[in-house]
C-alpha cells in the first residue's frame, strides 16, 4: 500500500472514508503528538492500545449496552484484578498519562471499581497527609492492598463547604476524634466507588475543639473490615442507585454514629492538632486550594478528549452515511458535505483542540504555581484557582453542548446506543457540577474579576495579575478586524479583550453602584450576579483563546502549523460570531465587520473540509476505546450494526415471555370479541 499522510488507512476499509483520509495535509501520528505533548507520548499511546489488541481477556465480553448494571460492575472488577497482575507488561505503573490511557482502553469512559482511588484518594493523601502518614498509607493504597475515595459532598450540601454538617469533635481524654452524622441531610452523597468497593476514604468534616468550630478538615478515615469487607460498628453505607450515566462507578451514601477515629488520622501535612487539642492552623490559607486547582486543571483534557470521542464517531459516521442530494443530477451525497454539518461539527473540533491544549498549559502553570509555592510564593494560586474555576465552567458547558451536536449530527442512528455518544455525554455532563457546580464555578472567578476591576477604577493598575493585565490596558475606540492587512489573530484578541474588559467592568458598574444605594454587599452581589458570570466566560473564552494561539505560534512543522492555523481561524471567527452582541452593544464591531467575521467563518468550514477525518483520527482513539459501532475506524458501519442489533439479549429468543404472558392473551381475547 502506498504511504499516506493520514496513518489510519488500511486495506479493506469503508472506500468512502479511505477517500477523505486521502484528502488530508498533514501527517496524524505529528499531529497526535501535538495532541498528547510530545512524539514519545503519542508512540506510547499506540504501543499500549497494540498491546491491549493481543489480550482478548482485557476486551469487554459483550457490548457493555447489553449488561445488566450489575454485569458491568462484575466485568470492570474482573479486568481490574487482570490489570493489576499484569500492569507492569503494558505500562510504567508511575506514569500518571500511561495509567490513565490504560483505563480508559480497558476499562472505558463509565468507570470502575478504582476510578477514586488513583483520581482523588492517592492524590489527597499525598498532597495532605503528613510525611509519617503517608508512609503508613500511601504504600498500602498504590500497592492496591486497600481501596480508598474521597468523601466531601453531602446530601444536602456540596458546593458550599462552609456548610457541611458532619462533624469530627475532639475527645481529648482519649485523643480521638467522634464523626458522627446529626441528621439525613448530613449523609455523605455521590463519592465514587464509596458505596460497595471502598473500604477506607479520605472524609471531610467540620473539626470541632473544645466547642470552637475550625471549619472543613480532611480525615482518613477506615469504613470496612479489610478481611470481610462488612461495614464497621457505627458506618452506614451503601450505594445511592443507577445515575444518568457512569453506573459502573457505585457512587455511595457514608454515614456515622458516634465513629471514633485517632486523632492521629486527621490529615496533617498542613494543619495539625496536639494531644491537648492545641490547633495549628496552616501557614498559608490558600495552601487549600491546591487540591481542588489540580483536579480541575486535569479535568479540561478529560474533557477535551470526550468531546473529541464523540466528534470522531460523527466525523467518520458522516463520512460514510449518504442522504439526499446537493445536485438533483448527482447521487446521493455524504452528509459531511452539508454546510449544515459542518457547522454542527468543525467549531467543535476546533473547540476540542482548543481545550486540549488550554488544558495542558493548565496544567504547565498549576505546576509552576506549587513550585513557587515551595518557596513561600502563594499569591499565583489565588490567580490560578479563579482560572480553573472559570475553565472548569465553560469547558464542561460546552462540551456537553458539542458532544450533544455529534449524537444529532449522526441522525437517528445517533440515539441508538450502537453509537455510544449518549453514554459519553451522560459521563462528561456530570463535569458540570462535580468538583463545583458551574454557576458557583463562575462566580467564583467573578471575585477575582471585581478586585481586579477594582484596582482598574481606583488607578491601581500594577496590582493587575498577568491573567487580567488587559483590564488595564488601553484600546482603540473601534476593533480593525478587516481594516488592518496581515494582521493575523492580533486585531481578534484585541476584540476579545475588549468584549470581556468591557463586560467585567459593567458588571462591577452594577454591583458597586448597587453597593452605593445602600444594598448590603451580599444583596448587591446575588442582584448582579447575572452579569458577572457573563463576564466570568467572556475572560475564560479569552483565555482559551489566546491558549490556542500560543500553541500554535510555538509549532514548527509547516503542515501541521497550516492544519491548525485554519481551525485556529474556524474557532475565532465562531467564537467572536457567538458573543458579537457584546460588541455592537457600543459600536465597537460594525455590521460590515460582523458580516465579514460571518463570511470568514463560512471561508473556513470550507478550508478544514478536507482534514475533518484526519483532524479526529489524530487523537487516535482505537475501536476498543471508542466502543462504538458507528466510529469504526474502518468504517464498515452497516454490517456491524446489525451484527450489534442481533446480539441483543432480546433476540436470545423469537418469542419472549412478556408475549406469552400478556400480550399474547390480549390479542386472543380482542379477536374472540370481535367474533361476536
Amino acid at each position: 500500500m502506498p504511504q499516506f499522510l493520514n496513518k489510519t488507512i488500511q486495506d479493506g476499509d469503508n472506500p468512502d472514508l479511505t477517500e477523505e483520509r486521502k484528502t488530508g495535509t498533514f501527517n496524524t501520528n505529528d499531529m497526535a503528538s501535538q495532541i498528547w505533548g510530545s512524539e514519545k507520548r503519542a508512540r506510547r499511546r499506540r504501543e499500549i492500545s497494540a498491546k491491549i489488541a493481543q489480550l482478548p481477556e482485557l476486551h469487554d465480553s459483550k457490548p457493555l449496552p447489553f449488561m445488566t448494571r450489575e454485569e458491568k460492575i462484575m466485568e470492570s472488577a474482573r479486568k481490574v484484578t487482570i490489570l493489576t497482575a499484569r500492569m507492569s507488561e503494558i505500562i510504567d505503573p508511575t506514569d500518571p498519562a500511561e495509567l490513565y490511557h490504560l483505563n480508559n482502553e480497558v476499562l472505558g469512559i463509565e468507570g470502575n471499581p478504582m476510578a477514586l482511588h488513583g483520581v482523588m484518594f492517592i492524590p489527597a493523601l499525598s498532597a495532605q497527609a503528613s510525611d509519617e502518614q503517608q508512609a503508613k498509607w500511601l504504600p498500602r493504597a498504590l500497592r492496591r492492598e486497600i481501596i480508598g475515595t474521597y468523601a466531601q459532598t453531602e446530601m444536602g450540601h456540596g458546593t458550599n463547604l462552609q456548610n457541611l454538617e458532619t462533624t469530627a469533635t475532639y475527645d481529648i481524654s482519649t485523643q480521638e476524634f467522634i464523626l458522627h452524622t446529626p441528621q439525613i441531610t448530613a449523609l455523605k452523597w455521590w463519592p465514587g466507588n464509596l458505596g460497595k468497593s471502598s473500604n477506607y476514604a479520605v472524609v471531610v468534616a467540620h473539626m470541632i475543639i473544645k466547642g470552637k468550630n475550625y471549619g472543613p478538615h480532611p480525615f482518613m478515615v477506615q469504613l470496612r473490615d479489610e478481611k470481610t469487607h462488612e461495614p464497621l460498628t457505627g458506618i452506614t453505607v451503601g450505594d445511592i442507585g443507577p445515575k444518568m450515566a457512569y453506573n459502573i462507578v457505585d457512587n455511595g451514601f457514608l454515614g456515622f454514629n458516634q465513629y471514633r477515629i485517632p486523632r492521629t488520622n486527621l490529615l496533617m501535612r498542613h494543619t495539625k492538632v496536639e494531644a491537648d487539642g492545641t490547633y495549628i492552623k496552616p501557614p498559608h490559607a490558600k495552601i487549600n486550594y491546591s487540591a481542588m486547582v489540580h483536579v480541575r486543571s486535569y479535568m479540561l483534557t478529560g474533557q477535551a478528549i470526550m468531546l473529541s470521542m464523540a466528534l470522531n464517531i460523527a466525523t467518520r459516521y458522516s463520512s460514510v452515511r449518504r442522504q439526499g442530494q446537493i445536485d438533483k443530477s448527482q447521487p446521493e451525497v455524504k452528509v459531511l458535505d452539508y454546510q449544515t454539518q459542518q457547522h454542527r461539527l468543525f467549531p467543535s473540533i476546533a473547540r476540542a483542540y482548543a481545550f486540549q491544549f488550554a488544558g495542558a498549559e493548565t496544567v504547565k502553570l498549576y505546576e509552576h504555581v506549587l513550585k513557587e509555592m515551595k518557596s513561600g510564593n502563594v499569591e499565583l494560586m489565588a490567580d490560578l484557582h479563579a482560572l480553573t474555576s472559570g475553565l472548569k465552567s465553560v469547558v464542561t458547558h460546552q462540551t456537553g453542548e458539542g458532544i450533544e451536536q455529534a449524537r444529532m449530527a449522526c441522525g437517528g442512528h445517533g440515539y441508538s446506543m450502537a453509537s455510544y455518544i449518549s453514554e459519553i455525554y451522560g459521563v462528561a455532563i456530570g463535569g458540570c457540577t462535580y468538583e463545583g457546580e458551574n454557576m458557583v464555578m463562575l462566580l467564583q472567578l467573578a471575585r477575582y474579576l471585581i478586585k481586579s476591576a477594582a484596582a482598574v477604577k481606583s488607578g491601581n493598575i500594577s496590582k493587575l495579575g498577568p491573567l487580567v493585565a488587559y483590564l488595564g490596558a488601553k484600546s482603540e475606540p473601534t476593533s480593525l478586524i478587516d481594516r488592518v492587512p496581515n494582521s493575523g489573530f492580533v486585531e481578534y484578541v484585541k476584540t476579545f479583550q475588549h468584549i470581556a474588559k468591557r463586560q467585567t467592568l459593567k458588571a462591577a458598574d452594577m454591583f458597586f453602584g448597587l453597593m452605593g444605594k445602600g444594598e448590603k454587599r451580599e444583596i448587591a452581589w446575588n442582584k448582579s450576579s447575572v452579569e458577572l458570570t457573563r463576564a466570568s466566560r467572556l475572560h475564560t473564552r479569552l483565555f482559551i483563546v489566546e491558549a490556542f494561539i500560543r500553541r500554535v505560534n510555538e509549532i514548527v512543522d509547516f503542515r501541521i502549523k497550516e492544519a491548525l492555523t485554519d481551525l485556529l481561524h474556524l474557532h475565532v471567527n465562531y467564537e467572536l460570531l457567538d458573543m458579537a452582541q457584546y460588541a455592537l452593544e457600543d459600536g465597537f464591531l460594525s455590521s460590515s465587520q460582523l458580516d465579514y467575521i460571518r463570511e470568514q467563518l463560512y471561508f473556513y468550514l470550507g478550508k478544514v473540509r478536507p482534514n475533518a477525518v484526519s483532524l479526529v483520527d489524530s487523537w487516535e482513539f482505537s475501536d476498543i476505546e471508542l466502543r462504538s459501532v458507528l466510529g469504526r475506524r474502518d468504517g464498515h458501519v452497516y454490517p456491524n450494526l446489525f451484527k450489534w442489533a442481533k446480539s441483543s439479549p432480546l433476540n436470545k429468543t423469537d418469542v419472549l415471555p412478556s408475549v406469552t404472558q400478556y400480550l399474547k392473551p390480549m390479542m386472543e381475547k380482542a379477536r374472540q370479541s370481535s367474533k361476536l
